[in-house]
């Protein structure tokens, strides 16, 4: 038996601005139902965007727990993290916790609806 992972669920109040902050971030397609949003992207499961109303953001990593985490990694920490705040994330920790040449480090933030993620130099 095998099993695989076929998605990530993520949990917002509001679709739009989640959905379109992943899809800026990761690229490909958006099919749209009233209550879902799902991102199809090549060589990921599939990120569904799901409305959850009264949905509380996070406090993480002070305060509430996560809910949900994804790790990013890339080639170019520095162009990913311009990406990722002109997308409308927001940074958790300090732009100082890794230098963009260190190979083994990561950056912490928040999507629009208060999802934690990484961006990791691959």
């Amino acid at each position: 038996m095998n099993i695989t992972l076929g998605a990530v669920i993520i949990d917002v109040a509001e679709l739009d601005p989640e959905s379109a902050f992943w899809h800026r971030l990761l690229g490909g397609s958006i099919a749209k139902t009233a209550t879902h949003h799902f991102l199809r992207i090549d060589g990921f499961p599939v990120f569904v965007i799901q409305r959850a109303p009264g949905h509380v953001p996070p406090k993480w990593p002070e305060g509430i727990s996560q809910q949900m985490h994804v790790d990013l990694t890339t080639d170019d920490l520095a162009a990913a993290d311009r990406l990722a705040l002109e997308a409308g994330a927001r940074r958790l920790q300090p732009t100082d916790d890794v230098t963009p040449e260190s190979r083994g480090g990561g950056r912490v933030y928040a999507s629009p609806a208060g999802h934690p993620f990484c961006l990791r130099s691959a």
